[in-house]
């Protein structure tokens, strides 16, 4: 949120903050289902951000999660209309992956922070692993 925060002061951007960290909620909602966490995560994003865009009288939401070539896009889509339909506010939908590149240089140039997971702790620790692996190889 941070980054976001600098980003939006260099470049103007406003920004709708929902500053919260519900660790315990994730956890308790995931720990017996852990492959199913992207599910619940995106269910829940999608839903408070549809949620607010009805609410602010928005034409459409959308997630800056359909910027990572490491999210499931299909699911992410699937979720994002399903909760478009439940809350009467269109999802929009389209593949910003395409930009990844132009965004990691414009985040470069910006010296911004660049997160090397999604941001769940699942994720956290699998990234650290896979790094730890990767040490012991070199």
């Amino acid at each position: 949120m941070e980054t976001l925060k600098q980003y939006s002061e260099k470049t103007g951007l406003d920004v709708i903050y929902r500053d919260e960290y519900l660790l315990e909620d994730f956890l308790r909602n995931v720990s017996h289902r852990v492959k199913e966490r992207c599910h619940y995560c995106y269910s829940l994003r999608l839903e408070t951000v549809a949620l607010e865009a009805k609410a602010r009288n928005f034409d459409q939401f959308s997630t800056t999660l359909l910027q990572s070539t490491h999210q499931d896009h299909n699911l992410i889509r699937e979720i994002g209309e399903r909760m478009g339909k439940e809350f009467g506010i269109p999802f929009y939908y389209e593949d910003f992956r395409l930009g990844w590149k132009r965004g990691l240089e414009v985040s470069k140039s910006l010296e911004l922070y660049r997160q090397q997971y999604c941001g769940c702790i699942y994720s956290e620790k699998e990234r650290f692993v896979r790094e730890n692996k990767m040490a012991k190889i070199l």
